[in-house]
């Protein structure tokens, strides 16, 4: 699945001379925790989200906390207090966007939200705002997924475990005899730990035509 097929495309969206109140009170309105900045002529400039709003003047918080007094420079430090204080969303917002081609996939998304700490994706086609790709998105992605498609019958069940296990052999060193029989699986070997224990029942039960796994593994004596 990509980017286009699990998009929420009627985005709502506030202009960078909106002010914060506004940007907030919108939020609340449609129940969604962040807005994509568009500018007059339709361009994406920034997204402004409820974290922006944390450390507000209107909170009674400081514009940087005890323990960051110190360490800021001048610049870091004006730009906390014009953040924490101007009543425009431009001053507020996050202008360093990540965003993604309607093509990216689901697990380049997921990918950039883990490693950018972030909970929604601007989804771009060429210069235009499409969509946006929020991780509530991808949970229902989740939960609606399929079962990868294999043949019918034992043998291709087998065959479909055997290429999975394969395709993660960096993760485990287990060395498995593998039966199949009236799409029961029996799993037989010694495993190094837990983690290599779980890894080829999860692997199995996420095969098509499955309808259970019996574990007969043996966790090695050296662990």
């Amino acid at each position: 699945m990509i980017a286009r097929d699990v998009m929420t495309v009627d985005v709502v969206t506030v202009s960078p001379d909106h002010s914060v109140s506004h940007a907030a009170q919108i939020m609340l309105d449609h129940h969604i925790s962040g807005l994509p900045v568009l500018d007059d002529q339709g361009r994406l400039v920034g997204i402004v989200t409820e974290g922006d709003f944390l450390r507000r003047s209107e909170l009674g918080l400081p514009a940087l906390s005890p323990d960051d007094q110190h360490l800021g420079t001048n610049g870091e430090r004006a730009r906390s207090y014009v953040k924490s204080h101007s009543w425009k969303v431009a001053d507020v917002m996050t202008a360093n966007l990540v965003q993604v081609d309607e093509g990216a996939s689901l697990t380049q998304i997921a990918a950039l939200m883990e490693e950018r700490d972030i909970k929604r994706v601007p989804v771009m086609r060429g210069d235009n705002l499409v969509g946006i790709v929020s991780r509530a998105d991808l949970l229902n992605a989740l939960i609606t997924a399929k079962l990868d498609d294999t043949a019918p019958g034992d043998y291709a069940i087998r065959r479909s475990i055997l290429t999975r296990l394969k395709e993660n052999s960096d993760v485990t060193g287990v060395n498995l005899t593998i039966t199949v029989t009236d799409g029961m699986v029996h799993l037989w070997g010694v495993v190094n730990s837990e983690s290599e224990r779980d890894l080829p029942r999860v692997v199995a039960e996420g095969v098509r035509g499955v309808n259970g796994v019996y574990d007969h593994l043996t966790l090695s004596d050296r662990v």
